[in-house]
């Protein structure tokens, strides 16, 4: 009875019971956590291990799904969106950079240097930076550190939701302190949020671009796969470019998402590509269930290898994002809890930095004016810490760790 149909059949299921958990803890618990964890059980009882493979979902979710992600997220970027956010984006760098430096420093000493090198990119962002460094590990036969980088992925979650949540509780009640004493009036929240892929809406969207928009009846499904393959495919010969002097490669990857930022903001490319292509959905689950395939060599004694270096991985990179971000928002004069939250955004990303910011200013206010208050103070900076940390810089700290193997 088994075939490709009822493999395709398990794979959405672990998939959804993923997503299940995830809703009804309102985020708390990473639906990849769960799904990771059914597809584990799944591999060591009843899974073949050619699962996802015999699902069909590979090879197009690791190579053409890859792609089509990365250039999909430059086009829910916006170049001014990103200029008027600008002390978010430095002090969030500042973080990476203080995760990296003292992991790098200190890991070394305690746990093997595949696993730090391997594990800091998923760690700073998303399944970008997972699946680079799982290939990127496998490519070196280092089986070990490839299930590090995607085990990293899974669960780096569980170290930043409460930790956020923290930070805004205690920044929202400083916020609401300050604007109940009257000294401070509403600012109405100028940035709308697209609650599927956490897009800021705008006024820069509705701007005209020097290659004005396709009709729409020209503009099929087709016309948007077309465009987007057309900067993949730059993407791709790009990354075969040795910069001089450097003697070194930039991944396609990154190519890939600078070009389509780029090609957005000049109109080549449709602003949320993927979605108004309808097909959003599809591709980001073959891209996932081509990293939980990296699940199926793992056994339960060398999960249980990694779990201890992951725990010192995460408190170490926690630790050294929160020092530097402290220094540098006093340097910018920024609220130092909100600074670390939204550089806390490399370890989820959307949509859970959209959801505990929401909830989080819902429980706090007393009426609808105090909610619109601090989400015009808290919402526009933690979207666009996810985007400077999950879709941009994780992508470049990947291509360059995966050289580092």
């Amino acid at each position: 009875m088994y075939n490709f149909m009822l493999a395709f059949v398990a794979c959405a299921a672990a998939y959804i019971i993923g997503e299940v958990v995830s809703t009804m803890t309102k985020a708390w618990v990473p639906s990849v956590f769960v799904t990771a964890v059914v597809m584990l059980i799944g591999y060591w009882t009843v899974f073949p291990e050619t699962l996802v493979t015999d699902s069909v979902l590979i090879p197009f979710g690791s190579t053409l799904g890859i792609y089509l992600c990365l250039t999909h997220m430059g086009t829910v970027i916006s170049i001014k969106q990103l200029i008027e956010q600008w002390k978010t984006i430095v002090v969030c760098l500042a973080g990476l950079a203080g995760m990296c430096a003292l992991c790098l420093v200190i890991c070394p000493l305690v746990m093997d240097k595949a696993y730090v090198i391997s594990g800091l990119p998923p760690l700073t962002g998303g399944i970008i930076a997972a699946v680079t460094m799982q290939e990127a590990a496998a490519e070196k036969g280092l089986a070990d550190a490839a299930l590090f980088a995607i085990a990293m992925y899974c669960v780096q979650g569980f170290a930043g939701y409460p930790l956020t949540a923290v930070c805004l509780q205690l920044e929202g009640k400083k916020m609401l302190q300050a604007y109940r004493s009257g000294d401070l009036k509403v600012i109405a929240a100028s940035n709308k949020v697209d609650a599927v892929n956490g897009k800021l809406e705008t006024e820069a969207s509705t701007k005209k671009k020097l290659i004005p928009p396709l009709p729409g009846k020209w503009n099929s499904n087709a016309v948007i796969f077309l465009r987007l393959g057309i900067v993949g495919f730059l993407a791709t010969q790009c990354g075969n470019i040795v910069i001089p002097g450097l003697n070194m490669k930039i991944s396609g990857a990154v190519w890939a998402l600078v070009l389509s930022v780029i090609a957005t903001t000049i109109g080549f490319l449709e602003e949320d590509s993927l979605n108004k292509a309808h097909s959003y959905g599809i591709v980001m689950f073959a891209l996932m269930m081509y990293v939980f395939d990296g699940l199926k060599t793992s056994t339960p004694e060398m999960l249980a290898g990694v779990i201890l270096p992951m725990i010192i991985l995460i408190i170490v990179g926690v630790f050294g994002m929160g020092v530097l971000c402290f220094v540098i928002s006093k340097i910018l004069r920024m609220p130092f809890l909100l600074s670390y939250a939204t550089a806390l955004t490399a370890l989820y990303g959307f949509p859970p930095n959209a959801i505990i910011t929401e909830s989080t200013c819902a429980a706090l206010a007393q009426t609808p004016e105090e909610k619109d208050y601090l989400m015009s103070q808290m919402f526009a900076p933690m979207i666009v810490g996810g985007f400077t940390t999950v879709t941009i810089t994780s992508v470049i700290i990947a291509g360059i760790f995966a050289g580092m193997l």
